[in-house]
């Protein structure tokens, strides 16, 4: 589930208590977490709901100034039936202590170099260390411009750089990324010229 600007100050700020989905098919489950920018956020229920007999008080849960905003909103998420999903901030984002963590141990290394070789060898041609390197290198710079540099679409190399993100090696910044301490002292720690 993706949550947007609002939900998420609202989630942090202890206003928001739910959103609302239109699905065809419901795959969060309560107890489902998703990690975002403001933390980790579970769902604690989900339910069917009428667009006719939402309330203001419903607004309000969502981060709404009114019920007709609610449901300018709802309507432009998609088809499907419409549910209410119960939403909590559950903890803080476990990639910020991850990505802090700027001294890796030989066993810490490895367990990177594995993963990412992994990453590697599922793809067309091995991507890591060029995306890490090329964030390096320009931090801060629009993803539009790192995407055209490695040769990728904007939104494959997006998601790449998410996978990166979640092993604590890059953070997002309000425009483009730059490497975490993590990532920096994971990519010294290459030999020159390794993948």
């Amino acid at each position: 589930m993706l949550f947007d600007a609002r939900t998420l100050r609202g989630l942090s700020e202890g206003r928001v208590t739910a959103t609302f989905r239109r699905w065809s098919t419901v795959r969060p489950q309560p107890g489902s977490r998703f990690t975002t920018r403001a933390g980790v956020v579970e769902v604690t229920s989900i339910a069917p709901a009428d667009a006719d007999a939402l309330t203001e008080a419903d607004a309000y849960d969502a981060g709404f100034d009114s019920r007709d905003a609610l449901l300018s909103w709802t309507a432009k998420k998609g088809a499907g039936g419409l549910y209410r999903v119960g939403i909590r901030l559950a903890g803080p984002d476990p990639r910020i202590a991850l990505r802090e963590a700027g001294e890796l141990d030989e066993a810490e290394l490895a367990t990177l170099r594995a993963k990412l070789d992994r990453m590697d060898r599922a793809a067309e041609r091995p991507w890591t260390r060029q995306a890490l390197e090329l964030i390096a290198r320009h931090p801060g710079v629009v993803s539009t411009e790192l995407a055209a540099a490695a040769g990728q679409e904007r939104a494959y190399f997006k998601l790449r750089v998410r996978r990166l993100k979640a092993l604590g090696l890059t953070e997002s910044l309000e425009v483009g990324y730059r490497l975490s301490p993590r990532g920096a002292a994971y990519l010294a720690a290459l030999p020159p010229g390794s993948s």
